[in-house]
């Protein structure tokens, strides 16, 4: 039976749009497109949403397999979104990746969209919400991905460089919320 539920939709695809935080990557975006030319929109973004939705099914499995439960999955996914979260408000970075060399599939869908902190996020949604209602929210994030990634130009003149530095850490103080809250349904299954 198929549990769509509207508030876990939306719950779940307010996390992934602060976890992914495509509208804080149009200053990346940006440079990208600077840098090569053109950006390939549509592959980043369904490369991305099947990322994710593999991830999703394949990932528990691939924990059982090296011996780890979903709640030690979760309590470290949340460790996760909390220093991701402090990157956001505080505007510093933590984790440092390689400068990507071109605006393919590559720096786009993974790392920038379907990164290590969405992979978490994800696992530890599954320990939460149903799989439907994720996915939903995955696909509604990866349409939103698609129209910033089209549309990055537009959006970062309307917001300039101060509604962008707001729009990131408004998300980052809902991330931090969010890894708290993860954190605290989470550790109580490591001891049980």
């Amino acid at each position: 039976m198929l549990e769509i539920d509207l508030k876990e939709i939306i719950t779940v695809s307010m996390v992934l749009f602060a976890v992914i935080d495509i509208v804080g990557s149009i200053p990346i975006i940006v440079n990208l497109r600077a840098k090569v030319g053109h950006i390939e929109s549509e592959k980043a973004s369904i490369v991305a949403g099947a990322i994710m939705i593999v991830f999703l099914f394949v990932g528990e499995g691939l924990l059982n397999l090296i011996g780890i439960d979903v709640h030690s999955f979760a309590v470290a996914g949340s460790f996760v979104l909390f220093f991701l979260a402090l990157e956001m408000i505080l505007g510093i970075r933590i984790y440092r990746d390689e400068e990507p060399g071109s605006a393919s599939i590559v720096p786009l869908a993974f790392p920038l969209i379907a990164g290590a902190g969405t992979m978490t996020t994800l696992l530890s949604l599954r320990s939460q919400f149903h799989t439907i209602n994720i996915i939903i929210a995955i696909l509604l994030n990866i349409i939103l991905v698609y129209v910033v990634l089209k549309s990055s130009k537009k959006i970062e003149n309307l917001l300039g460089e101060n509604g962008l530095g707001v729009v990131r850490k408004t998300f980052g103080v809902i991330l931090l919320a969010i890894a708290v809250k993860l954190f605290a349904a989470n550790v109580k299954g490591l001891f049980v």
